[in-house]
This record gives structure tokens, sequence and C-alpha cells, in this order.
């Protein structure tokens, strides 16, 4: 990363970040131990931390290389080591040295193997701590780090509900009909005697669903009976197999998946298998995203007011930090204790089903501002999670390292079979092709290139399940496109970035598309993690203040178009401008680091700094690397910068809503664009400005839209815009 000496100042040293990534040591007749690795955000580097005797604490670099960083790794769950580090990179650790003088051989499978100079015998000091980079694959089958998971069992493997009515049958999600169970990689339907809503409750969670209600049993009861008659019929003969059936299924309701309620396979009588019963059915509430869904019966089993919990920052929808809302600020939630009934109860409370993973360590990126919840006790009835029992996190000492998020099992809406990316290097990029249904019948082709933007192919790579959008590009003629399929089918596409579908989003409902198709036919590129920007709001309104500063000292700014268009028209360089200063600090709270769009052989030199003694046409950057925001890092634009600054000199005096917008025309992605507005409310007399109730947040059908502000919606753009572009410039 670059780091330009005069107007961008980027701190990594302070961060800290505990991310563990921890395997159980069971081998017979040696020590019990965790790895963890800590100091770091992402989860394959940091200071190495090992938990002994039931501490944690840390190894000494001392004699310490690229052998034992290897068998640490692979006992992490990692392909192999990169590098390490010495002299505590990541950080101090606190607690015992653990380990010295760590000598193996290559041969080990766990650091406990190694010769070292024995647990706890050491002469080092904290700052000599060692870190290891691990590569960022993963050893096949090695667990996923700090997830806990709604596990299957070989007995229990899937469910899916079998839609009988015509009416279930044409629409999606399947939301009606039988209950049927994967057992040892056979389907089988369930004996609906002793059947209950928390059985249905449970089916419903794992298939997408946010609750239950009673389906039409005499409905269902009629068309069996009609079926037992036909002495032939298949559902008669099989059901008289033993094989046909799951006998018995018993839930309370709160488990995540079929597999933690109690099955009995094998009836009690062999001879008579569900005997005067008949299959479950279960009847799902169909959450408000869904194609047959009004959701009446959402309302009906949950509460339709302000939402008090939203997730942030996951690649596919469904999933996210989890944030909630209290004493009007949103804040986030510690992970200790967070399990997969919480979760559940934040994915039904937003009208997803039950929780597939509750994730610890900020594994979906860190929050800013206050952790309101920690160690949450859910019983898995709650309605929300604000009902839940929890400890103020601030008494916990909680960082937003340990930032819970979710994973919520979502209904299957088959929206990944309606859109294909085709010539691609790989399955993550290429042209877009979508199945559109035109004159009646369904057809493939390509997507109008004009005026597609980052929002649409965010919809596009959520669609297909590949996270988050890289690029939204507009030409494709390197791409070839399927044989039947070069027709445009699709133009003038506009999305708000939140639809499940690129089919959900605004289009001509006749294409037209004059200046796109070919060549210039819509694509993308897809990445599983995206930076995420956002300002730090309450350092902008302590540092604003008001200069009167002279033209003559303007010469350059006006030549970068940092001045109004009023300055055009006044006496050079007599007079003066008055201007609006104040610091933006810009943290990058996403999973990968922020690049700008333009790159260095873009950057223009103004010849108005030829003027200014001992300025050179050079740029002063450290560390011989790009420039942008490192995951967990921060770039500050200082008050006293040439351009950092509005110019008022033509607004009256007022009540006014000041807004800064960072990266307004998403033209660099990011997991979430919701985050990029700052607003302040001010009062400006003509001679001082009061800043207050600075917050950063904006939904996003209004970020697209003007509002009052201290100067215009394209004067605050283009503010922005050039501070974004200058990200490490001169």
């Amino acid at each position: 990363m670059k780091v330009c000496q005069r107007a961008v100042y980027l701190f990594i040293g302070s961060l800290s970040c505990l991310i563990d990534v921890c395997w159980q040591q069971l081998q017979a007749g040696a020590p019990q131990i965790q790895l963890r690795l800590a100091g770091s955000r992402v989860p394959n580097e940091g200071r190495l931390e090992v938990l002994y005797n039931g501490q944690w604490g840390t190894v000494c670099d001392d004699d310490f290389n690229l052998v034992v960083a290897n068998i640490v790794c692979r006992q992490l769950g990692f392909e192999m080591a990169m590098n390490w580090a010495h002299s505590a990179k990541y950080g101090q650790g606190e607690g015992p040295i653990w380990l010295d003088n760590v000598r193996c051989s290559g041969a080990e499978t766990s650091l406990v193997e190694c010769e070292s100079n024995g647990w706890g015998v050491t002469d080092c000091r904290h700052s000599e701590d060692v870190g290891i980079l691990c590569s960022t694959s993963r050893l096949q089958g090695a667990p996923p780090p700090q997830a806990i998971t709604a596990q299957h069992t070989k007995k229990i493997e899937e469910v899916r509900i079998k839609p009988i009515s015509a009416r279930a049958k044409a629409t999606l999600p399947v939301t009606e009909g039988i209950v049927e169970v994967k057992h040892h990689g056979r389907w089988r339907q369930v004996c609906d005697q002793g059947w209950t809503l928390e059985n249905s409750r449970v089916i419903c969670g794992m298939l997408g669903f946010p609750g239950e209600i009673q389906p039409n049993e005499k409905f269902y009861r009629k068309l069996w009976n009609m079926k037992m008659k036909v002495p032939k019929s298949r559902l008669k003969m099989m059901s008289q197999r033993k094989m046909f059936w799951i006998h018995k299924v018993s839930c309370t309701g709160t488990e995540p998946h079929l597999a933690n309620c109690k099955v009995q396979v094998s009836p009690m009588t062999p001879k008579h298998p569900c005997r005067n019963g008949m299959h479950a059915i279960v009847k799902c509430v169909a959450p408000l995203t869904s194609a047959n869904g009004n959701g009446n019966n959402f309302k009906k089993a949950f509460r339709t007011m302000e939402p008090l919990v939203r997730l942030r920052s996951g690649p596919n929808a469904g999933e996210g930090r989890v944030e909630v809302l209290r004493n009007g600020k949103w804040g986030t939630i510690c992970d200790d204790k967070w399990n997969l009934i919480s979760a559940s109860v934040v994915c039904r409370e937003l009208g997803y089903g039950s929780a597939k993973e509750a994730l610890l360590g900020a594994q979906l990126g860190q929050g800013m501002g206050p952790i309101h919840m920690n160690e949450v006790l859910c019983t898995g009835r709650e309605k929300s999670i604000t009902e839940c029992k929890f400890k103020e996190a601030s008494i916990a000492g909680c960082q937003h390292e340990e930032d819970a998020a979710v994973r919520c099992n979502m209904p299957e809406m088959e929206y990944n079979s309606q859109i294909r990316l085709v010539g691609g290097r790989s399955s993550e990029e290429g042209k877009v092709e979508v199945q559109m249904v035109i004159k009646g019948v369904k057809k493939w082709g390509a997507v109008c290139g004009e005026l597609w933007g980052m929002n649409e192919a965010m919809v596009v790579c959520r669609q297909l399940g590949l996270g988050f959008a890289n690029h939204a590009i507009q030409e494709t003629w390197y791409w070839r496109a399927t044989e039947g399929a070069e027709e445009v089918v699709m133009s003038g596409v506009r999305c708000s970035g939140t639809e499940l579908s690129i089919q959900q989003c605004r289009h001509h409902s006749v294409v037209h598309c004059p200046r796109g198709g070919g060549h210039r036919s819509a694509g993308v590129s897809c990445t599983e993690h995206a930076p995420d920007l956002i300002m730090n709001a309450q350092l902008a309104q302590e540092s604003a203040y008001l200069e009167d500063r002279p033209l003559h000292m303007l010469e350059c700014a006006h030549e970068e178009e940092c001045l109004s268009k009023s300055a055009d028209d006044m006496s050079w360089p007599y007079g003066h401008r008055r201007l609006l200063r104040f610091t933006s600090e810009i943290h990058n709270i996403g999973r990968s680091d922020f690049t700008p769009r333009n790159g260095r052989h873009t950057w223009i030199w103004h010849e108005c700094h030829s003027n200014q003694s001992g300025i050179q046409k050079r740029y002063e950057c450290a560390n011989f690397g790009e420039q942008g925001i490192t995951v967990g890092c921060w770039d500050t634009y200082r008050h006293d910068i040439d351009c950092q600054w509005i110019d008022i000199t033509d607004v009256s005096p007022g009540d006014y809503i000041f807004q800064v917008i960072l990266n307004p025309k998403f033209e660099v992605a990011e997991s979430d664009f919701r985050n990029n507005v700052m607003r302040c409310r001010c009062k400006y007399d003509g001679k001082k400005i009061w800043m207050h109730s600075c917050h950063t947040e904006c939904p996003i059908e209004v970020c697209s839209h003007n509002s009052s502000a201290l100067c215009s919606q394209s004067d605050v753009t283009s503010q922005l815009l050039l501070t974004v572009q200058r990200l490490g410039q001169s």
C-alpha cells in the first residue's frame, strides 16, 4: 500500500483483532492444546497463541523457522505457511509465553510433537512474540474457522416439501405439501401420528421460512383416503413398505436441524407401518420476498414495526454481521456464547428461516460504533433478539474483533437457474446471459451494457451465489456468447442493489438498446470478499471550522476545481473565499483492501505546482506498493490539506443538513454502500457554524436522491470523488 506523506496517514500498528482458528488436539498422551492467530483481521495470519492448561499464551520467535510455521498452519487447517514474522509484528500478546526454541522436523502433525525448552520455560519477552502468515487455501475437509453449523447426521441428511395441490405446484417457493426426509441416501415420508406444529416449525426453518401455520388437514386426508381406495395405486403399495416411512419425529421447535430432534425410523410393529396414519403435511409462512408471499401470513406471525435488527456486509442474501438498534443507535453483538438458537431468532425476525451457521470472530467484517449486547441467551421462541437475555458488552470489554454474524436458511427460488456467466476465464466472471419470457416463450440472451453499473452487477453476483461484484463491465467483446443467445433480451436495467434477482430490477418492457448489445453486452466479475468504506462522523463533527482564505493562496485549488463557480468571477488575486474545513477519516471495515478505480498512471500533475518553490513533479509514497486502504486501517485527510473543505462563500445563514458521500457513483466495489453517507445538522449565522448530530447511515433509496444540503448534491459528489480518487496522491 502506498501512503502519501502529504495527504494520507495510514495507521496499522494500533489495530488489534482476535480471530480464533482452533482445532482441538486429541492425541493419546499428548497435552490437549488449541491454536489461534490473533492481531489481524484476516483468519490466515496473526500472532501465534496457544491454549495450554486452560490459559492462552504466546510463542517466542527464538529458533523459529518456516518448517515450524508450516506445522502450525496445517494444524489450523490451512494448506501451508507462506511466511513468519519475528519481534511481535502482530502486537504483543498477554499471559505466559508457553513455548521457546521450538524445533520441528516437518513430519509432525501437531505443535505438541515438536521439541522445545518445555511448557513455560523461556527467557523471552512479549516483544519477541512470533507471528505467522498461512496460505488462504484450506486443507480438504478442514472445518471453516469459528463457525457453529447446524450439523446433519447420516440418518437425517435433508428435508423437502413435495407439493400436492395444483396451486402449490405452480408457485415458488414451495411452502405447503408432504414432508420428505432423506435417510441414508433414500427419500422417505414421515408418518403423521404424533406430528405437531413444533415439528413443522423445524422443517420450515430448515427450508428458509420464518414460521409455520396449520394446514388444511381435511383436504389432505380426503386425498389420502381416495388413493387408499384404489387397490393398485402406487401410494397404497409404497405405504405398506417399512422403508417408505420415518415412523415418528418429536421436536421442541427450537432445533436448528431435524437431526437434533428425536427421530424414530422403524415402527414398533413392523407389520403395520404408520397404521391409521398418513404422510405428514406442513404449511410454512411465505417470506415477504417470495413470489407468492403477499405478507399476510408473515404479519400474523411476526411484528411489522420498525426493524430492530439488521444484517450487514454479507456476500449473499440472508447472511451478514448482526446489528441491533438500541437507544437510537445501531451497534453490534459480541460473540461470547453466540449459538444457533440465538442466531435463529435473528434470522426469523428478519423473515428468513432458522440459522444455518452462527459465525464468531467478525468473520463477516467488523462494525463501528457501540457493541450493544454480549452473552446473548435466547430460548428460541422470542420474536426479536432484543427480547433475549444478555449482558452489557461494555462490562465484558468486548471489541469489534468479536462481532457476531449469521448465515440464515433461505427458501429455494431457483433464481440461479435464470442467469449464467459465459466466456470468462473462471466461473466468477463473464458475459451476463439471462432467461426472459418473450411473447410467452422462455429465451436466453444478453443484457444491454448501456447504463450497466455496480448495483446491477452486485445483484447478478448475489443471484449466482458468487458474493459481491468486483467489476461492472459494459464492453465484453473479448468474451464469447453462447451460440443462439447473442440477441439482447433485457435492457434499461436499473437496480437498487437489494434485489434477489436481476429480473426483479426495473427494466424496459420492450427491449431498446441502441448503444449496447454485441460487444457492448453487460458483464461482471465477482468476488467473495469486498472492502467497505465508512467515515468517522464524530471526528468530522469535532474538526469542523470556518476559514476566510485569501485568493492568492487558492490558485492551485481553483485550478483543481475545489471552489464554487462564483470564484471564476472574482478579481484574482484580491479577496477571499469562506471555507468550511473538516477532517475526513475514512475506515475500511470490509474484508479486502480498498484500491482506487484509477491507478497511479492516471494522476494529473497541475502546472500551478511548478510555481511553488521546492515542489517537483514526483510522488513521495512509502512501501513501494499500490495505494489504497488496507483491511482494518484508515486514511486521514486533515482539515488543513488543500481541497479538504466545502466552499460556502455564497451560502446564506440558516439551518442545513451537511452531507458527505464516499464513492458516490459506486465506481469501486464495496460490500455495503448503505453506510457511505455521513450527515450532520448544522446552523450557520453568517460568521460561525455549529455542527451536531453527525452520523453515518443512509437508506439506499435516500442515497440515490438529492436532499437539502449545505451545498448542492453535485458539489458534494465532485468533492468526494476528488477525495476518493486522491487516496495516496500528493
